[in-house]
């Protein structure tokens, strides 16, 4: 009986000292330390720079002319093709003339008969028998007759295409037979004088707002690589092309003595005078950088947590990013580090 007594009250105790070991368990776990990512800060510095703009396009003459004909017709005759070099004056192309001649044998009649009917009125009023209201109307009629004449004789006279420049035929537009509307371009002539080149690029409207007139710029031409030409702001465009959205920057080319020709391809890096202040940081301390947009890590106040700012990127100069917005009253940057962190990332310094 004593031992039946006493086998209850052991399993009881074992039971008892299970359940309060399982009941320690998570209270003797220690909860794991958050990770600290050890960093390094660089101080942001400012510079002033006037950041060059390049931009590419194609030489050409300053004395490009795209010649046409004032009126519309067939095209009769070429006298030039592509390549030839032409003067001044010289007859390029003309139209078929039989629908011109007759228009101006029209205008030519109804002139000769406002004159007839004029002195027949002119008369008749000497007589009396005509008024002088008549006479005005017919003096009136006699006038327009002669001006749609010299209209006709005007439009036949530029029934051809002269050369404007002395220079060379780059491009032909048209054949024999086809029909030439008024003002669309026949032949493309360019000026072939030796000083006389420039070569026409699109910049952005923020670019354009930094350029002058006499800005320096520095050419490169594929044709003669490991050479530099040097050039001029010549013009600015005063509005932008609504195509591509960009403004036009004619910069007159100095060939120093070289070969140029029409179409040439060239790199142009513009030199504003118009400087502007850039923040510097390490090119380590961007992340996440996209093309022109990028982020930086800072300290926040209590120097153990780090705050995420997006910034601007002006270029790259080395090892240093020119930022040209968004560090503005930050004076260090994560520059070790911060591939590792994120905004609830605990820090310590190096």
């Amino acid at each position: 009986m004593k031992t039946a007594s006493i086998l209850p009250a052991l399993v009881l105790a074992v039971a008892l000292w299970s359940c309060g070991t399982k009941a320690d368990k998570p209270a003797q776990q220690a909860a794991p330390e958050e990770a600290v990512v050890p960093v390094k800060l660089t101080r942001v510095e400012t510079v002033v720079r006037a950041e060059s703009v390049v931009a590419s396009g194609l030489v050409s003459s300053a004395e490009e002319a795209r010649l046409s004909f004032k009126i519309g017709g067939i095209l009769n005759k070429t006298f030039v093709e592509e390549g030839q070099t032409v003067r001044k004056g010289q007859l390029l192309a003309t139209l078929d003339l039989t629908e011109i001649a007759a228009q101006v044998q029209q205008a030519q009649l109804a002139a000769e008969k406002s004159d007839r009917d004029l002195a027949r009125v002119k008369a008749l009023y000497a007589d009396t028998a005509a008024t002088l209201e008549q006479v005005q109307n017919v003096t009136t009629g006699r006038n327009v007759a002669q001006q749609a004449l010299t209209i006709a004789r005007f439009n036949q006279s530029y029934a051809q295409v002269r050369a404007t420049v002395d220079g060379t035929v780059t491009r032909k537009l048209v054949n024999e037979g086809e029909l030439v509307n008024p003002g669309s371009p026949v032949y493309i002539v360019s000026g072939n004088r030796q000083n006389d080149w420039i070569v026409r690029v699109g910049v952005s409207d923020k670019d354009w707002a930094r350029l002058k007139l006499g800005n320096r710029a520095v050419v490169t031409l594929d044709a003669y690589p490991g050479q530099t030409f040097t050039g001029t702001v010549s013009e600015l465009a005063q509005a932008a092309d609504p195509l591509n959205k960009l403004y036009e920057v004619e910069v007159r080319l100095n060939p120093n003595g070289a070969k140029l020709a029409p179409g040439l391809f060239a790199k142009v890096t513009l030199q504003p005078a118009q400087a502007r202040s850039y923040a510097v940081v390490p090119v380590e301390a961007i992340v996440e950088g996209n093309g022109k947009e990028g982020f930086v890590y800072t300290l926040t106040d209590d120097r153990k947590h780090v705050r995420k700012v997006p910034v601007q990127i002006g270029f790259l100069d080395g090892s240093k990013v020119l930022l040209s917005n968004g560090l503005t009253g930050t004076a260090e940057v994560v520059s070790a580090g911060s591939a590792y962190l994120t905004e609830q990332s605990i820090v310590v310094l190096k």
